[in-house]
């Protein structure tokens, strides 16, 4: 036996305890349910490696969970027959925040004890909730396939360090003892014990076990006891949740399962649970968030449904089985016809896995499409149409990436979609709302991008609309420019970006409009000539415009060209992109451009006017310093 080792925890993990020991959860008892999740997590984990090994079964092929307690010592026991921990893996992942999220998990901190509590599971570190309860632990492991003196025990009071030393331990899987606090006496009770695995851990596929319990008499037959027998038996129905009927099923057994595979406190706003049979059998059950992950937006990471076969565990994030934008979506796909020692890459290649992604994301679809229509109907409570808003406000950016990905639902997630216009500062407004309210004669979809809602509103190119009463869709998340360039069209009718190309507003300008502006831009022709070759460098073209009505300038691109906006965006993630020369456009009544022709000051007053467009647009101008210098010079 080797000396014990005393070792300090990471530092993240001391701050975590802290918040531990001081009652993070509101719910105390959350504890047992994420140590028997744990539990069974090892569980999953032999089962799955046994696939390629099967002696990591040893002499013990029927997995479970055994909790027991032990009044006169207060301590509560988790133990599992699962994969086990060598001594290395005990130091780092008793040790150790969840290593990839360390940072992200600190940053997150708080300390809005509520707010916190929801992250731990989310995180992996969920053990660490036993010292809610216990003042000390003891964990005894060994790992399936070594020698039984290549056991460890762990031990910690949670203080700042913890204990390793090496042991000999027949039985390989891990078995942790909680040293309970005088004030957790309570959990030393069969009664509380199976009431609070009931509530929280009855849908664990493996069976749960505790010893039977019985009444033994007192001496002389006064008074008596129930004591713990050396029998034991099983107090979770041990089947898969999602094996089961759904009638058969409550929505609290719906969400406290939801809570077990997404290590998520907060309940779900919808869940759907079939049953498809057909050329490929296989069950789903999932679910939609009421909030976003703290690492939605790093594509890199493994997300995805957990991935059973026949109820054996395969995978946690089968990224596979539905597409990157609905990574947010969590739950559990058991297949009748994959193979057991399926693969990531036989996932990729495989007919039923193309199968089950169809079905799995027009049911998600499906989900959400009739969360949006409770939005507006009569009958549906105040939480039901509340739900859809609060499910774009998490998600909604990344649902527009399946414009670009998913051309098969394109015309579905355009109907999902919400956006903020000028006559909604929330994204409310659906594209079909929107066109049914569009002017007589309107013959396109108006938008605009910016990085802001304020930039967007007030963005000189949206005067001309906002005079003839025009709605336009106010677009600020960044992954919008790449998303419209999927989204030419929605029910027939083009979404047409009001920065983009010659304003044409058709059959909604009049004639003497018309007129006036083509009066305008002939008188005009000698400055627009001057400017042009002023500003070459700059601009691709210079015109008059009949958008503007107060300011004197804007910027616009041509039809085919690539936007500012989007220029913007692809050089602030490093991306090489072509030189975009826009066009700029002046309006001709205005007073500061009427001036231009008699000015002395014409190159200045030039360069200035297309700086102000650019920055109005949401840029920078190429030089500020030359820009400041000029203005300095007028106004002296």
């Amino acid at each position: 036996m080797s000396q014990k080792q005393t070792l300090s925890f990471q530092a993240e993990v001391a701050q975590l305890l802290h918040l531990v020991t001081h009652s993070l959860y509101s719910n105390k008892e959350i504890f047992l349910r994420e140590l028997i999740s744990n539990a069974s997590d090892a569980c999953d984990k032999l089962r799955f490696e046994a696939l390629n090994n099967t002696g990591l079964y040893e002499d013990a092929p029927n997995l479970e969970v055994r909790v027991d307690f032990d009044k006169q010592a207060r301590t509560l026991t988790i133990a599992d027959n699962g994969i086990g921990l060598s001594q290395q893996e005990a130091i780092d992942h008793l040790g150790t925040i969840a290593k990839s999220g360390t940072r992200e998990f600190m940053n997150r901190l708080s300390g809005d004890q509520k707010a916190d509590a929801q992250l731990i599971g989310q995180f992996g570190v969920g053990f660490y909730s036993g010292f809610i309860v216990a003042d000390r632990i003891v964990v005894e492991s060994r790992r399936a396939g070594l020698k039984p003196e290549e056991g460890v025990r762990w031990t910690s009071t949670g203080a700042g360090d913890f204990e390793v030393e090496s042991i000999t331990r027949a039985e390989r899987g891990t078995s942790v003892t909680l040293h309970l606090r005088e004030d957790a006496a309570d959990y030393l009770s069969t009664w509380k014990l199976k009431s609070i695995i009931g509530k929280y851990s009855d849908h664990i596929s493996l069976p749960i076990l505790m010893r039977k319990e019985e009444w033994k008499e007192g001496e002389d037959n006064k008074g008596g006891e129930m004591v713990l027998t050396a029998e034991w038996e099983t107090v979770n129905q041990a089947s898969a949740l999602w094996s089961r009927p759904r009638k058969d099923i409550t929505a609290e057994q719906y969400q406290e399962f939801y809570k077990q595979v997404s290590h998520d406190q907060e309940p779900p706003l919808a869940w759907s649970h079939n049953r498809v049979e057909g050329s490929t059998e296989y069950i789903q059950l999932l679910y939609i968030p009421s909030h976003a992950p703290f690492d939605l937006w790093n594509r890199e990471k493994a997300a995805g449904v957990k991935l059973y076969v026949k109820r054996v565990f395969i995978m946690d994030e089968a990224e596979a089985l539905l597409p990157a934008y609905l990574r947010f979506v969590k739950g559990v796909i058991d297949s009748s016809d994959l193979p057991l020692n399926v693969s990531r890459e036989l996932l990729q290649e495989s007919r039923d896995v193309k199968a089950i992604r169809e079905g799995s994301t027009k049911r998600v679809l499906g989900m959400l499409e009739e969360m949006a229509k409770a939005e507006k109907a009569e009958d549906a409570s105040q939480e039901d149409k509340g739900k859809y808003a609060k499910f774009y406000a998490e998600f909604g950016a990344v649902l527009k990436e399946g414009l670009g990905e998913d051309f098969a639902n394109r015309d579905r997630l355009a109907g999902l979609l919400r956006f903020a216009s000028t006559s909604s500062d929330t994204a409310s407004v659906a594209l079909a709302d929107y066109k049914a309210r569009m002017k007589e004669g309107q013959e396109a979809i108006y938008y605009i991008t910016a990085d802001t809602l304020a930039a967007a509103k007030n963005s000189p190119q949206l005067e001309v609309f906002r005079k003839k009463g025009i709605e336009v869709l106010l677009m600020t998340d960044r992954v919008d420019e790449w998303a419209l360039n999927y989204l030419h069209e929605f029910d027939g009718t083009p979404l047409q970006s009001v920065a983009r190309g010659a304003v044409d507003l058709g059959k909604l300008q009049d004639e003497a409009e018309k007129k006036a502006a083509e009066e305008a831009a002939e008188t005009f022709k000698p400055v627009l000539q001057k400017l042009k070759e002023t500003l070459k460098d700059k601009a691709q073209d210079v015109r008059v415009t009949t958008r503007l009505v107060d300011s004197p300038a804007c910027l616009v691109v041509t039809d085919s060209g690539m936007s500012m906006q989007l220029a913007r965006l692809l050089k602030q993630s490093g991306q090489k992109v072509p030189e975009v020369k826009p066009v700029l456009e002046v309006n001709a009544s205005h007073t500061l451009v009427r001036k231009l022709e008699a000015s002395e000051h014409f190159d200045d007053l030039a360069h200035i006017l297309f700086d102000q467009a650019l920055l109005a647009e949401g840029g920078m101008p190429e030089d500020p310093a030359a820009y400041v210098r000029r203005v300095n010079a007028l106004l002296a």
